[in-house]
């Protein structure tokens, strides 16, 4: 039975987590949106910059929590 709720507490923990700010791979820009509305139901999201026009599955992504300063 301690499976089962390890199992529930990992569920519950990545329900409530934050959503992290994603980041462009290639200049760094925070302006990222979902090429297409049908992203992530299928198959997995491509993102296009609004800065630098990469597209692509690849993002980078900073936890709140880090103590390092990104710098870009």
């Amino acid at each position: 039975m301690g499976t089962l709720q390890d199992l529930r507490g990992i569920l519950k923990r990545l329900k409530h987590r934050d959503a992290k700010v994603k980041y462009c791979p290639c200049c760094g820009s925070p302006k990222l949106k979902l090429a297409s509305g049908f992203d992530f139901w299928l198959a997995p999201g491509k993102y296009v910059c609004l800065d630098c026009g990469y597209n692509g599955p690849i993002v980078m992504e900073k936890d709140d929590d880090s103590k390092e300063d990104a710098s870009f």
